[in-house]
């Protein structure tokens, strides 16, 4: 796995400062998309050495302190002293964000101040975006691996519609990756682990000649799993991935650049839920003999359960590849991007749905699926140059996705088989001005327009008589952002601003569409009104900053799963179910204390509520006293309740001690801290509450004075902290009795993260 073993700089401030995004970084270029640290080892820092953050969150390259936006940069210096090597734990470097994990990257979730689009459908977006060097994944499943070649990642917190679409009503994920340099350079890193994670990555970037450059880079890890299948002996909860990544950057003249990139993908996950929770003497599917001893032997049900009983194939496998044509090309000052991609995506899902191995027809009822993707984008940009004080980027997009899904589940209970599609074709036209009317206040306007046009075909064939259902519909949106902007003095700034989000309409294609659900169209739009005001501040020769944001954000027409009747019939999916708000403050800090020490931090405090959510789903053994309303169906009200996946406090922080031992080595030790408040992965179920916790880690090392080379031994989750990724209530498979009726009983699932228990390792780096 990815040892990001070059330019570490920590990341700490425990009580008063939580904070977490500094780090030195030049760039080689000025646009989104090709930023990146330079990549030669980099100089022993100096007492007077600034703290410098660089962002691409408005579409130019523009240090962070002067960026009137709420993002929040994270370094692979920063991925290493969190122990983050895949995408679905960097919710431990970014307080804002809460990924949660499933059985399948599809039904996880992604969530930004505690808004995120939890489905099953395809053809559903995120409210969170993710993009990889400007361009953006087709669904938020491609994400869910490794992170093998980062030269930064932004995360950009509230709607981000304006400048990045539809997908971006709560926020946005930025990834870029290494580009080429005008020196011959080498990195690689190894990792190993005493619980049989292996991982290693390299990368080589330089020149050909003159005018063209270069980029390879390639990465494989695997790791086994921490739960153990007790009907076949093996690790599972574990993953193996290769990747690839190659990119050639020619200088056609002196005012034109093509940069051209593919990259291959190619993965496995294996799932295990091990059960935590179950009434004693409850029994599968009211099958009388099925008891926890028999359908689940040799497993201790308790929350330490590592354990699960699958005897039927239980992951994921994947892979996909993609292209990308960037085109830089200067018109005078100003500067024309062209962004030019293709991605193709497949991944095969297996699920051992009763998740025993009970005898007989009950103990083998398994879910198949393939999720299949494929995305063509078009953007082309026009920049004026950043240092002018009226400043502008204007831009048009194309984008052309499609999806279908295949699903099978049986042969013993809760059957479906179907085939669907989905398709979204969207054409903007967006921009951003800014400008510096009075010396150091500056306003910002900015506005997007888009058509969106959605289509689906969905093939029922578990029906006695095969049924299908087609249909479309379009759509015209604009989103819109004022700011205003005042440089107090060199080191403080202060912002404010408005803006709109909006997510597109779309169709639930899950188990259950019928001709109700045809005839319903498709579901509305989801948006969303942003305030915040924050200043961003620097000390002491801006080796300190200090970022604090407020925000205030309303979402209308919220897309979330629930009860909607339609002619009479009740159906569970997704729908538009009023509203949320979500306001909190965040803060960031970074301190260099002294040559040898740096600390910094982040945390976000976050009240995050339905305004209107009056018709929900009851959890399952929830009861009248509990708020269930005892009706056909039965619902809840959750208006006024806290949301799912929001907690009320999340903060990291670290810091690095990196004194001289000779004239040619340093010493090197990290520490980091995650803080996490309590949470519900449901709304009040109380089996799935995950209590607040905290994680440690911990590395030492020594490192060649110059960064050419770093061995570091760490040990994540220090004080073997256990906590849950995702908790699953899976009482509807358990009953209390043999008898055909009997009531369900808790029956709690865990998905375990990879910090469950506490391990250790070894990371080797070199760069040159």
């Amino acid at each position: 796995m990815r040892g990001y073993l070059f330019s570490v700089r920590a990341v700490a401030l425990a009580a008063t400062v939580l904070a977490g995004s500094a780090q030195a970084a030049t760039p080689e270029d000025h646009a989104d998309g090709a930023a990146t640290p330079v990549q030669a080892a980099p100089k022993p820092a100096q007492d007077n050495v600034e703290i410098i953050v660089t962002t691409t969150a408005q579409k130019r390259f523009e240090n962070i302190q002067n960026v009137p936006l709420a993002v929040q940069v994270v370094t692979p210096a920063q991925l290493e002293a969190q122990g983050i090597r895949h995408f679905q734990d960097l919710g431990k470097a970014a307080p804002s964000l809460t990924i949660r994990t499933a059985e399948n990257p599809v039904n996880s979730n992604v969530s930004l101040r505690g808004v995120g689009t939890y489905a099953f459908g395809i053809g559903v977006e995120s409210s969170v975006a993710v993009t990889v060097d400007g361009v953006p994944l087709a669904f938020q499943a491609r994400a869910f691996t490794d992170l093998p070649d980062v030269a930064m990642i932004e995360v950009l917190r509230g709607p981000q519609s304006t400048l990045y679409g539809k997908a971006a009503s709560a926020g946005l994920i930025k990834i870029m990756t290494t580009q080429p340099t005008n020196d011959f350079h080498v990195k690689a890193n190894l990792l190993a682990t005493d619980d049989s994670e292996i991982g290693g990555n390299f990368s080589v970037t330089g020149p050909i000649s003159d005018t063209l450059g270069y980029v390879f880079s390639a990465s494989y890890s695997n790791w086994d799993g921490n739960v153990r299948n007790v009907f076949d002996g093996k690790e599972v909860n574990g993953r193996e991935t290769l990747s690839t990544r190659g990119k050639l950057k020619w200088k056609a003249t002196p005012d034109v650049v093509f940069t051209a990139s593919a990259n291959y993908l190619n993965g496995n996950t294996t799932v295990g839920r091990p059960f935590i929770r179950m009434a004693p003497g409850a029994v599968l599917r009211g099958q009388a003999g099925l008891t926890a001893d028999v359908v689940l032997p040799g497993i201790t049900i308790d929350p330490l359960n590592q354990k699960v009983a699958n005897n039927d194939r239980a992951g994921t496998k994947y892979w996909g590849w993609g292209t990308m044509l960037r085109t830089d090309v200067n018109v005078g000052k100003m500067q024309l991007l062209g962004l030019t991609s293709y991605d193709k995506f497949r991944m095969d899902d297996y699920i051992d749905h009763d998740d025993t191995v009970a005898p007989g027809p009950y103990g083998r009822n398994t879910q198949v699926g393939t999720f299949k993707s494929h995305l063509f984008t078009q953007e082309i940009r026009l920049l004026s140059p950043g240092t002018d004080a009226f400043r502008y980027a204007l831009g048009v997009y194309y984008a052309n996705v499609g999806f279908q899904r295949p699903f099978k589940r049986g042969p013993q209970f809760s059957l479906a088989d179907w085939f669907a599609t989905s398709g979204s074709r969207q054409i903007a036209a967006f921009g951003q001005i800014d400008w510096e009317f009075v010396k150091n206040l500056t306003a910002t306007v900015g506005g997007r327009a888009q058509n969106e046009r959605v289509k689906y075909s969905f093939l029922d064939k578990n029906l006695a008589v095969p049924a299908s259902w087609a249909g479309h519909a379009s759509d015209n949106a604009t989103t819109y952002r004022l700011g205003l902007q005042y440089q107090a003095t060199r080191d403080v700034m202060l912002f404010g601003s408005y803006a709109t989000g909006y997510k597109g309409q779309t169709y639930d294609l899950t188990t259950g569409f019928n001709q109700n659900r045809a005839d319903a169209g498709p579901i509305r739009p989801e948006t969303s009104k942003d305030k915040e005001i924050g200043v961003r501040t620097q000390f002491f020769g801006r080796r300190m900053t200090f970022n604090v944001t407020y925000f205030d954000t309303d979402y209308t027409n919220l897309q979330a799963q629930t009860i909607e009747t339609i002619n009479g019939t009740s159906n569970y999916r997704l729908t538009n179910v009023g509203g949320l708000n979500t306001k909190g403050l965040e803060f960031e800090s970074a301190a260099r204390v002294t040559r040898d020490l740096t600390i910094s931090g982040a945390a976000t405090y976050l009240d995050a509520t339905y305004t209107s959510f009056p018709v929900a789903q009851c959890y399952p053994l929830q009861t009248q006293a509990q708020g269930c309303v005892q009706s056909k169906p039965t619902y809840q009200n959750l208006t006024g309740t806290r949301a799912i996946q929001a907690p009320e406090w999340k903060g990291s922080a670290s810091i690095e001690y990196a004194p001289a031992l000779t004239e040619t080595l340093t010493g090197v030790f990290q520490g980091s801290w995650q803080y996490q408040s309590s949470l519900y992965y449901v709304a009040r179920d109380p089996e799935t509450f995950q209590p607040a916790y905290s994680i440690f880690n911990v590395s030492v090392g020594v490192r060649d004075h110059k960064r050419r080379w770093e061995a570091t031994l760490f040990v994540n989750n220090l004080f073997d902290k256990q906590y849950y990724q995702s908790l699953v209530n899976t009482s509807s498979n358990f009953n209390a009795s043999g008898a055909t009726g009997a009531p369900n009983v808790i029956a709690t699932q865990a998905v375990l993260p990879r910090d469950f228990r506490r391990y250790a390792g070894i990371r080797f780096g070199v760069n040159y």
